[in-house]
């Protein structure tokens, strides 16, 4: 970390990603509700069922312009423009919905996720500063600061512990090619005799905000995007989880888990044998 990063306020970027955060899903909702082109399929990405809506783009947008208006030698990755390299040594990692697809049909569990996290916007080695995960449908807003704690609302969040493998419910999910869907397909079916059941809600980032808050025990998944799990990730961090990836190493796209200390460790051995 060079000397302006150490300078940089963890509680004061968690201030201002939370205000950008709350806004930001106060606008998408407002495009849900009206309905209308906003909320209809834009565009396709990846395959035929990775979508985008108007409401994405114009969400990561508003974002965009009010993370520059307020630090403008910040970098930005984001999911639906391009990456904006910056000089502060500081970058947001942005995806305005998550669960697109929820959002597309009404389902109220998508997310807008925010986080701010210093060196290389790589999962692999940076250090994250402040995540907000928003549920503009429900209201509920998941924050966290490095060395601050995370929290809904005014509660401290704690993820579940003594949990054993076999009583942990998980959550989960999967990609959108169809040959990555088989494989985890065939790890789910190793899987689920083994846990008390699986989740798979549709964002990774409720799911993590859910893993801290204590409504799951833990979450794996191969395939995510750094901007699906960076805001999630640090508000698990911050509950006490344990996140990681493929062989003890850190989370990537190969894998992501997560959960408190002893069952990360039990999760993380089930999953190699099945094959994750």
């Amino acid at each position: 970390m060079t000397q302006h990063e150490a300078s940089v306020d963890p509680a004061a970027l968690l201030d201002l990603a939370t205000s950008i955060a709350v806004e930001a899903g106060e606008f998408a909702l407002a495009a849900r509700r009206a309905g209308g082109s906003g909320v209809e399929v834009a565009a396709t990405k990846s395959t035929p069922t990775d979508i985008v809506t108007a409401t994405d783009r114009d969400t990561e947008a508003l974002i965009r312009e009010r993370i520059l208006a307020a630090r403008p030698d910040d970098g930005i990755v984001g999911e639906e423009h391009d990456s904006r390299a910056g000089t502060s040594g500081i970058s947001w990692v942005v995806d305005p919905i998550d669960g697109t697809v929820n959002f597309l049909y009404g389902v109220p569990a998508w997310t807008v996720s925010v986080a701010v996290v210093a060196g290389a916007p790589d999962p692999g080695s940076w250090q994250g500063l402040a995540g907000v995960v928003v549920n503009p449908t429900t209201g509920e807003v998941f924050t966290a600061s490095a060395g601050g704690g995370a929290w809904l609302g005014d509660q401290r969040l704690q993820v579940n512990t003594g949990v054993p493998l076999g009583r942990a419910l998980v959550g989960t999910g999967f990609g959108y090619s169809a040959d990555v869907r088989r494989e985890q397909a065939q790890v789910l079916l190793g899987m689920l005799p083994q846990v008390r059941d699986i989740r798979r809600i549709g964002s990774a980032a409720l799911d993590l905000g859910l893993l801290a808050a204590g409504r799951l025990d833990a979450f794996y998944e191969r395939g995510l995007n750094p901007w699906d799990h960076a805001a999630g990730g640090i508000i698990a961090r911050e509950a006490g989880a344990k996140v990681g990836g493929r062989g003890g190493g850190r989370e990537s796209s190969e894998l992501f888990i997560a959960a408190a200390p002893g069952l990360y460790d039990e999760l993380a051995a089930a999953l190699e044998a099945a094959g994750a």
